[in-house]
């Protein structure tokens, strides 16, 4: 694998692209996210998130970068082939590789549970049901090709960016400056814990990296990436603002701030919108991973047919 790049597909322009890395980086967590960084660094939380936001550009223009000089549907295995060689391509790659599985079921599960709950079925079996229905949806629209998988997830991604917008739109002006204080309540370690749980709302562009040989050309996936950067950035400031500003102290204690807001701008009756939340959240992270993963299956298959290139990224 290393040294190798796949040959261009063409099967995905920037708005497709966008819709399947927004769907990569958000994700289920953020249903919880929001509350368990409150809970460890109070109103201080919104520093992690921007933060984290900061710490996410280079990151992402990064994998943006090679994904446009060296498309392969490796990733970042290719990447690690062709800097230090076929063992760390092979290290990485199904080091990967083997977590997708893992990551998936544990994705679908967690919004099969608040699926399950909205809808009333909040048992073990309504969770696994509904988890199971997920997957299959992930693996249908992705056997129906990527271009299917691609206007299916955009859809998904606009109805889901509306609903968040809704929540924090309507929401904000309930927000008031005084529950902003105290604002770091349990110090710098508490924004460091905070940090720490909030780095799982900030995977998703390695996942991405692997379908970087379907873009039309690298101009498309660098677009997407700084397409996504804004939404995600825009996304996760906004609710995480609007939950410390709206609930206070009680962000830290309600288990779904994003249901307490929508409950607060549009009322009781949007609380079962979460419901759709979960659904969008999880198919979007499932979908792409589910897309990478096979990318990168094929090429961990063909990896010890190829001849091995050691010239390290950049000569």
């Amino acid at each position: 694998m290393s040294g190798t790049t796949g040959q261009k597909t063409g099967r995905l322009g920037a708005v497709q692209g966008t819709a399947l890395l927004v769907g990569a980086v958000l994700g289920p967590g953020m249903l919880v996210l929001p509350h368990l960084a409150a809970a460890a660094a109070g109103p201080a939380s919104v520093l992690a998130w921007t933060a984290l936001l900061l710490l996410s550009v280079p990151v992402a223009l990064t994998f943006a970068a090679l994904g446009a000089r060296y498309p392969d549907g490796g990733g970042v295995a290719s990447f690690a082939g062709l800097a230090f060689g076929r063992r760390a391509s092979a290290v990485v790659g199904w080091w990967f590789y083997g977590a997708v599985p893992v990551g998936t079921l544990a994705g679908a599960l967690v919004g099969g549970e608040y699926v399950a709950a909205a809808v009333g079925a909040g048992s073990r079996t309504g969770t696994w049901v509904v988890a199971g229905g997920l997957l299959l949806l992930a693996f249908a629209s992705n056997a129906a090709g990527l271009r299917t998988s691609g206007r299916l997830q955009l859809g998904m991604v606009l109805a889901l960016v509306t609903v968040l917008a809704v929540a924090v739109v309507t929401a904000a002006p309930h927000a008031e400056a005084a529950r902003f204080t105290p604002f770091a309540p349990y110090g710098v370690a508490g924004v460091a814990d905070a940090a720490g749980v909030l780095l799982f709302a900030f995977v998703g562009w390695e996942a991405a990296s692997h379908l970087s040989a379907e873009f039309a050309d690298g101009r498309g996936l660098t677009r997407a990436t700084v397409t996504t950067l804004a939404v995600v950035s825009v996304l996760y400031l906004g609710v995480a603002f609007t939950t410390v500003g709206v609930l206070g102290r009680d962000a830290a204690e309600t288990p779904v701030p994003l249901a307490a807001l929508l409950e607060t701008g549009v009322g009781a009756a949007a609380r079962p919108v979460v419901g759709g939340v979960a659904v969008l959240l999880t198919f979007g992270a499932i979908n792409t991973y589910v897309a990478g993963a096979s990318r990168l299956g094929a090429a961990l298959a063909r990896a010890p047919a190829e001849t091995e290139v050691n010239t390290p990224i950049g000569v």
